[in-house]
């Protein structure tokens, strides 16, 4: 039998078994859990009513969030630019090509985002059994294939981020850090709530929402009404 931290046992009793709770509750008593001695991230996790092994029921997409996640992001620039210093100052981490290509091909991977132009993306192509299944691999729905790199990285410093559905048609990303104030996280997660519906898939009939459950990096989940999102 799988045992808890007397912490998270006492937190787990915070929340009503079988409540829907509306956002604007759920992330009040999020904020009161936030009892670990770090930062923690908030996370939501959306379960949709889609079968991504058809191509029109996936879904990936890219959102900007109001107040960002929080966290200092990585971003790589695969490019040929002559312009690395430009792109350096305006957030880029690592920008190269036959360097960053290699690494790749390497599995070392040492940033959160990766960026590249039209024209280089052939170049990505055999390495999508590296980057596909970390969900790194570039793509224009994802908005990390662009022809203007520096606004694009410029977006994703400033709380832009890229989101897929798993191939149990589960969202998994975080929007926000306990240290947020509930207006912050409000925002950020109505954002969420926002793209995720309207981004629905052409393939979905009837209901596409399953679930939607949000909780911190050591707390308990806590589900929400989705009905609360529209009133």
């Amino acid at each position: 039998m799988k045992s808890y931290s007397k912490r998270l046992e006492k937190l787990k009793t915070l929340v009503e078994i079988n409540k829907l709770y509306s956002y604007e509750e759920a992330l009040k008593l999020l904020k009161n859990m936030g009892t670990a001695k770090f930062i923690e991230s908030i996370e939501a996790h959306i379960s949709l009513n889609i079968d991504p092994k058809f191509t029109n029921q996936q879904l990936r997409t890219h959102l900007s969030l109001p107040n960002g996640t929080g966290k200092q992001i990585q971003i790589a620039v695969l490019t040929e630019s002559e312009n690395s210093n430009e792109l350096e100052k305006v957030g880029a981490t690592i920008v190269g090509f036959e360097d960053l290509l290699e690494n790749i091909s390497k599995g070392i991977i040492n940033f959160d985002i990766l960026l590249t132009t039209p024209q280089n993306m052939p170049k990505l192509a055999k390495f999508g059994k590296i980057l596909g299944p970390k969900g790194l691999m570039p793509s224009p729905k994802s908005g990390t294939v662009t022809t203007n790199l520096k606004d694009t990285i410029l977006e994703f410093k400033g709380g832009k981020i890229e989101y897929r559905a798993d191939k149990t048609g589960i969202v998994h990303l975080n929007f926000g850090k306990i240290n947020f104030s509930e207006d912050q996280l409000k925002e950020n997660l109505f954002a969420v709530f926002t793209s995720i519906s309207k981004n629905k898939p052409s393939g979905v009939k009837g209901k596409y929402f399953n679930s939607f459950y949000i909780c911190s990096t050591m707390s308990p989940s806590i589900q929400i009404d989705i009905n609360s999102f529209k009133n």
